[in-house]
């Protein structure tokens, strides 16, 4: 499948002296550093001999390999930065000579940032989006129209079309993005995927890079984030669910924030007129290892679970985000909730304004199930409000809310 990060990979290439490529393990960065030009090296880092190449004297090698080398898991070997960023200063107007990529390292982004600032072009990747599953990357949507601040609300709709039907929506939403279960529709395939993935991310990411961390304790808690997905989160309660601390659970999120499991959605407080809730939600970023971590069987099972709403509402934050970082567009995002009860799922801001997002499973939406997220768009004066359903067309609510569905996102 073509993926949309190979656009702004190759624009990154052009403006910056090295790109990175930084996601969560198995979301396809190998793969993508195939789509480089002939006459590129690429070097595996967990690969032995390309370990040993590279760590012996990395200076040397810069040296000897100034230009079009990409080193993937750059992570393993920490003193690759320093080296990195000689060689990119030795010739520091050149762009396009370095790639590396990483992934499960809260460490590799402090280190892109201290060694590298100014040098590199940073590329967030995420599993397939909807986009990438329907084979449509590239094609005119909403957010590629949200970027011209002189549409109007009608105009970020009008003439959208789907990129598939609901019934492959609902497929992508219960089997996630990872690539490797793809081509393998079995369920047995599935189960015993997710929990070597699970296996793998616990005793050899992890393990490696918390030697000290109380390994029981976090695959307990690996277990509850499926119950927490999409719920507001209060640490004294699971802290006390895992018999730890909370400056220890705390560390917890923090370690599955920064592997790219989990995602932290803090709370938006910008200009507020009202009491909000200051407590961030977070979520399981792939569905897919979601609905395994649940043991859900079927797209049956998944729809009467009590968890359907939150893994809908979770799907379609990160396929926003997804698609925005294949656009290389720079945002913000949160979530708005106030003492009274009024909500707003996704909040997002970016040059393209701040927008408000409703996610509802429904086809229809009555205009009670408006109320806080128009609240929201007049009193922050927002751009636009937008809801992401389940209907067959978009459509205008009223002049600043804007409903699609999640087909035609």
């Amino acid at each position: 499948m073509k993926r949309a990060y190979e656009k702004i990979l190759k624009t990154y290439l052009e403006l910056f002296p090295c790109a990175a490529l930084v996601g969560v393990r198995q979301c396809g960065k190998t793969t993508l550093l195939h789509v480089l030009p002939e006459g590129w090296k690429i070097l595996d880092l967990e690969r032995r001999a390309d370990f040993q190449l590279v760590s012996r004297d990395p200076d040397t090698f810069f040296r000897l390999n100034p230009r079009h080398v990409a080193i993937d898991e750059a992570q393993v070997f920490p003193g690759l930065f320093p080296a990195l960023r000689v060689a990119i200063d030795a010739h520091r107007n050149e762009p396009g000579r370095f790639v590396i990529t990483g992934s499960s390292s809260p460490s590799l982004l402090h280190s892109i940032s201290e060694s590298l600032a100014g040098r590199i072009g940073t590329i967030e990747m995420s599993p397939l989006s909807w986009e990438e599953v329907t084979e449509t990357v590239g094609r005119d949507s909403f957010l590629q129209r949200l970027q011209n601040r002189k549409a109007g609300p009608r105009d970020l709709i009008t003439g959208l079309k789907p990129r598939g039907d609901i019934a492959l929506a609902h497929e992508y939403w219960f089997r996630g993005g990872y690539p490797e279960p793809w081509p393998h529709p079995s369920q047995m395939f599935r189960s015993h995927w997710t929990e070597q993935y699970v296996q793998t991310y616990l005793f050899r990411d992890i393990k490696g890079l918390f030697p000290g961390l109380d390994e029981l304790r976090f695959r307990r808690f690996l277990e509850l984030l499926g119950g927490l997905s999409g719920r507001v989160l209060n640490y004294s309660e699971t802290a006390r669910a895992l018999e730890v601390s909370q400056p220890t659970v705390r560390d917890y999120f923090d370690i599955a924030h920064g592997t790219f499991l989990w995602r932290r959605i803090p709370a938006y407080t910008g200009n507020a007129l009202k009491r909000v809730v200051k407590h961030p939600r977070g979520h399981l970023r792939d569905s897919g290892l979601l609905h395994a971590l649940l043991r859900i069987p079927d797209q049956e099972a998944l729809l009467t679970h009590p968890q359907m709403g939150s893994s809908w509402e979770g799907m379609v934050v990160e396929e926003v985000i997804r698609q925005l970082n294949g656009l290389g567009v720079g945002h913000q995002y949160a979530h708005y909730r106030t003492a009274g009860g009024a909500q707003v799922d996704l909040v997002l801001e970016g040059d393209f304004g701040l927008v408000g997002v409703e996610i509802k499973h429904s086809s229809t939406i009555g205009g009670h199930g408006l109320r806080s997220l128009k609240g929201f768009v007049d009193q922050h004066k927002a751009r636009v409000g937008v809801v992401i359903q389940n209907d067959i067309a978009p459509r205008l609510y009223d002049d600043r809310i804007v409903g699609i569905p999640f087909t035609h996102l």
